[in-house]
């Protein structure tokens, strides 16, 4: 889709009803290990109220280097890190926080250790619990991290929800279709700007992605296109995969 094309993704906004609109997004930061500039300015210009962050620093002053991107960012850290594995949970002031916990997943000798960055916010009268996750690069451990997923979610005690991550596997594959299966995969329900985020340099493949429970309204999903203030070189500089962006209608839950 040509970027002067590309209609508005709906702003943050909370309904007479009490219902919200949030903008969520998913992206994979190689640790920070590339222009964090580019970076900054990029998750700036999509201004989301949640940004689900995967391959936070997990090392040396790891903490640090998290809260040294919420804050260029105007966000703040919600949990995650290195405490799970690499995936992140920021926010806005936006959100009202009630809980966080992060995971640390079945270890396989051999393969990296996973985890998961899990929250419960509400945005003034919806309330939802929230999952960053990053599946393992090997089909039968991430098919069994993506039920874990499920079940995690089932058991948060609410009732909607949002995961949004780097799948490591196409749509086609099974730990992808696990998910959709069960939950909305948000570009699939309502496409917006580009579909593939890997690689920035040679876009060809959807391997990051949001998912919503059934209640949850997409009123768009995609990669960014024409950014106010983001040039082309800084998606392609600030990480090795591109952002996923949504605007999503939570319901009032009381």
């Amino acid at each position: 889709m040509a970027t002067s094309m590309l209609p508005a993704l709906p702003n943050s906004r909370t309904e007479p009803d009490g219902s919200a609109v949030i903008r969520v997004l998913s992206y994979n930061v190689r640790s920070m290990r590339d222009d964090e500039n580019a970076l900054a300015r990029v998750i700036r210009a999509c201004e989301p109220d949640l940004v689900f962050v995967q391959e936070a620093p997990r090392f040396f002053r790891w903490r640090k280097h998290a809260a040294r991107l919420a804050a260029r960012t105007d966000l703040v850290m919600l949990s995650g890190g290195a405490t799970a594995a690499g995936p992140l949970l920021l926010c806005s002031l936006r959100a009202t926080v009630e809980r966080t916990e992060d995971v640390m997943l079945p270890l396989t000798p051999g393969l990296h250790r996973r985890g998961f960055a899990t929250a419960v916010v509400r945005f003034a009268g919806a309330r939802v619990g929230v999952i960053s996750c990053h599946l393992s690069l090997q089909t039968d451990e991430r098919y069994a991290q993506a039920g874990m997923l499920l079940d995690r979610l089932a058991a948060m005690g609410t009732p909607h929800a949002i995961a949004a991550g780097d799948i490591n596997e196409r749509p086609g594959g099974r730990s992808f279709r696990r998910l959709a299966d069960s939950l909305q995969d948000c570009w699939a329900v309502r496409p917006w700007g580009e579909e593939h985020t890997s690689t920035p340099v040679d876009p060809h493949q959807r391997i990051d992605a949001i998912f919503a429970t059934r209640g949850v309204q997409v009123l768009g999903c995609g990669v960014p296109q024409g950014l106010e203030g983001v040039t082309d070189r800084d998606l392609r500089a600030a990480s090795d995969h591109l952002p996923v962006l949504a605007a999503l209608r939570l319901p009032t839950t009381g």
